[in-house]
């Protein structure tokens, strides 16, 4: 590692922790119903929206009739993308004249924006209308977002309450978050990053001549305003098919700056929300520092591994000496313009958010640099993770950790003066399980057969699925299932998964791995709701102190490590072991 490169891995840190008490402070005060003066002129629109839609703001729902209103906004929403992506060759905005996408394809692309997976078996500038991008993704880009964001509000809110019945109005949290938070947000990045040479217009692609004499077609569009939510709604899904590698999309070390930050700005300051509703900002910061502690060991892991390189590469061999610093690294699938550190610490915070954005390919990274984003996934993408959506699966892992805190000293656990009982653990252990099951199931079905050949579209001729054999092939299918599963949508690349198989496979996976935690997530919300609040004696565990936040990372580190090393063994850590043998 050089100290150039540790130097922006530190700024870019120390921005994000400055950043992340101001915007936490204001969206718990829209959560809250306040109304910050900052955000006060929005409220004629609020009311607006409230009248045409029937919603009472003073009718609150019990933690079902939350969950009813979360599927079947989420359902609606995935049938009108399908429906867009079905007939795109009937709607406007479509310059290129691009025909309707398979139904199957059409099938995972709605299911992966709805779920806030933004995973994507097409090239975005080859396959989509501007319409279908604006229309169909973008806005689900803004309520996939909110609705993360609407379900840890409830969470938090059971909470902070005692004896109550209800956990808040979804149709609200989803109006509030969208209104004041998401839309003003995206605006600011959407220009900044105009500014910088992120292209956004309707005109058609254009065709320019090369130093050589060849033309080239350039593709152009709407991308800032697209790109400024996926990143803030860690969405991640490109308006391009190499993503925020493209220097449309991502074109300076600036705009690469601002992106990053985007990625992991409001899954921070929801921390600081949390302790500021909870009426304890300790333990917000306490949360937050149990993400920071596994987070960046982890981004310089991944640093120090793509900086290494390639031992068996000649260049590196000639460059070690005591004085070289191998200032190189590893520089496959990577942009110049970003080098080594910046494209790992993007591929980190990308796994670390359920973002799934990348500005290089994952693919070719290290065996071990390419580990690190996977088991970033596999954890269940708590470390900050997606918006709400990290928060509230690291509040499950907070009631887990108090509950094995409990068992050792053979007293009932409590998390913010609330009894963890046999309800909440139930609820827990589904949260823990179900991603596990998904990636790990959908997995070993994609080896033994379905995932490894597929016939062709246009000849039916039999080809591979996978571009490589052995370990790293297998590491390509682990990736997709863990990145599907855990609703990232980023990919190692290398894998063909624009086929039926993989993308019903895929796309049930993302619909399991969202929807069957959030429904678990909110009846813990309401179980924890209705109780009443315990006052704090000398036995019980202040989940403020450095303590807790061993324990909570231990527990962390624990279930990662059991549920995803043998796995991890057969891929990665295997292609490794290969790498630096002595040939």
């Amino acid at each position: 590692m050089t100290a150039n490169g540790l130097l922006q891995v530190g700024i870019y840190l120390g921005l994000l922790l400055l950043a992340a008490k101001p915007l936490g402070w204001f969206m718990a005060e829209v959560l809250e119903g306040r109304w910050p003066r900052e955000g006060s002129w929005l409220r004629g629109p609020e009311r607006g929206l409230y009248r045409v839609a029937g919603i009472r703001t003073d009718e609150e729902m019990d933690w079902k009739s939350y969950a009813f209103a979360v599927l079947l906004f989420n359902a609606l929403g995935l049938g009108v993308v399908y429906a867009i992506l079905r007939f795109q060759h009937l709607l406007p905005f479509n310059p290129q004249n691009f025909a309707a996408t398979t139904p199957d394809l059409a099938f995972n692309t709605a299911i992966s924006f709805a779920s806030n997976t933004n995973w994507q078996s097409y090239g975005g500038e080859s396959t989509l209308s501007y319409f279908s991008q604006m229309a169909g993704l973008t806005v689900q880009n803004f309520l996939s977002a909110a609705t993360g964001m609407a379900v840890l509000a409830a969470l938090i809110r059971g909470l902070a309450r005692a004896k109550s019945a209800t956990v808040g109005n979804f149709w609200v949290d989803v109006t509030r978050v969208t209104l004041y938070i998401l839309l003003p947000t995206s605006l600011v990045l959407a220009v900044a990053l105009v500014s910088q040479g992120v292209v956004q217009t309707f005109a058609s692609y254009v065709t320019a001549s090369t130093l050589e004499g060849l033309e080239q077609t350039i593709a152009l569009g709407p991308v800032a305003s697209q790109v400024a939510i996926k990143q803030l709604g860690t969405n991640g899904g490109g308006f391009f098919n190499v993503n925020s590698a493209h220097p449309l999309e991502n074109p300076t070390p600036l705009s690469n700056l601002m992106e990053m930050l985007a990625i992991l700005l409001i899954p921070a300051a929801l921390c600081y929300t949390f302790g500021r509703m909870v009426n304890d900002t300790r333990q917000g910061w306490a949360i937050l520092s149990a993400m920071l502690v596994i987070f960046v060991p982890l981004v310089l892991g991944a640093y120090a591994a793509e900086q290494a390189g390639n031992p068996q590469m000649d260049a590196f061999h000639v460059n070690r000496s005591a004085s070289a610093d191998h200032v190189g690294g590893n520089m496959e699938g990577k942009e110049v313009r970003f080098g080594v550190a910046n494209s790992a610490l993007w591929a980190t915070a990308t796994t670390a958010a359920s973002n799934g954005s990348v500005n290089a390919m994952h693919d070719s990274f290290t065996p071990l640099g390419g580990l690190i984003p996977m088991w970033l996934m596999q954890l269940g993408e708590i470390i900050f993770g997606g918006v709400g959506s990290g928060l509230y699966g690291m509040l499950v892992f907070a009631i887990i950790a108090v509950f094995i805190a409990g068992l050792m000293v053979g007293r009932t656990p409590e998390y913010l003066g609330k009894k963890i009982q046999a309800f909440e653990m139930k609820m827990a252990a589904i949260v823990i399980l179900v991603t596990p099951l998904v990636v790990l199931l959908g997995t070993a079905i994609a080896v033994v057969g379905p995932g490894l050949e597929y016939a062709a579209a246009d000849t039916g001729e039999v080809k591979s699925n996978l571009n490589n054999p052995g370990a790293h092939g297998f590491s390509e299918i682990l990736y997709a299932f863990s990145s599907a599963g855990n609703n990232n949508g980023s990919a190692f690349a290398g894998l063909t998964a624009n086929e039926s198989w993989y993308n019903i496979a895929l796309g049930l996976a993302m619909l399991v791995g969202r929807y069957w935690i959030i429904v678990p997530v909110l009846a813990i919300a309401g179980s924890l709701a209705a109780k009443q609040r315990t006052p704090a004696s000398v036995g019980t565990l202040p989940t403020h102190s450095p303590l807790f936040v061993v324990l909570l990372v231990g527990t962390i580190l624990l279930v990662g490590a059991l549920t995803y090393v043998p796995a991890l063994a057969l891929g990665p850590i295997v292609e490794h072991l290969q790498m630096i043998a002595v040939r």
